[in-house]
């Protein structure tokens, strides 16, 4: 089954949002680093290397079905921000973003009778839910410190123990 000309293009347009959402990543890793928050920009760099996994799984799959790839022209990344709280609630908002994306994607290939589209979407809709949950969690993890320096700290060193696994999407679960 030929994938419809709407659903190709979401697919597109979801590999560079995965692809923006990496160099938004670093950016905020670089951010951190640059503020002394270390163990933070580990993580952020992590998180840059996930989102370039997630692009490329898409681009994978697109080939896999004998499917167009259009890499877009990327966004510019932001390189500001007034403090490590509202930079992990940017993170949080970005994937919330990102999350309603995926599921326009998932509507879309539902309405589209795809069903081999919605199986492989699926991974990518679960994977949002963790995200948007780390996300959440770093969030609340400042938050809590209520500015204190010293519990500040201990959730940056906390941030630091992040471990890259090395993740590949699967073509299907």
């Amino acid at each position: 089954m030929k994938m419809t000309k709407e659903l190709n293009q979401l697919f597109n347009e979801q590999i560079k949002l995965e692809y923006d959402s990496a160099f938004i990543y670093l950016a905020m890793s670089e951010w951190l680093n640059q503020n002394n928050w270390v163990g933070a920009g580990h993580w952020m760099e992590i998180q840059y290397r996930e989102e370039l996994a997630h692009a490329e799984g898409f681009v994978r799959y697109l080939t896999m079905r004998g499917e167009p790839v259009e890499l877009l022209q990327l966004a510019a990344a932001p390189k500001e921000w007034d403090s490590i709280l509202d930079l992990f609630q940017a993170a949080l908002k970005h994937e919330e973003f990102i999350s309603e994306s995926i599921n326009k994607m998932a509507d879309q290939a539902e309405k589209d009778g795809d069903r081999a589209s919605r199986l492989f979407l699926q991974w990518y809709i679960n994977e949002q839910v963790e995200e948007e949950v780390n996300a959440n969690d770093n969030v609340m993890g400042v938050d809590r410190t209520q500015g204190h320096i010293v519990a500040l700290l201990a959730f940056d060193d906390l941030k630091g123990t992040r471990k890259w696994t090395g993740e590949e999407v699967p073509l299907f679960s």
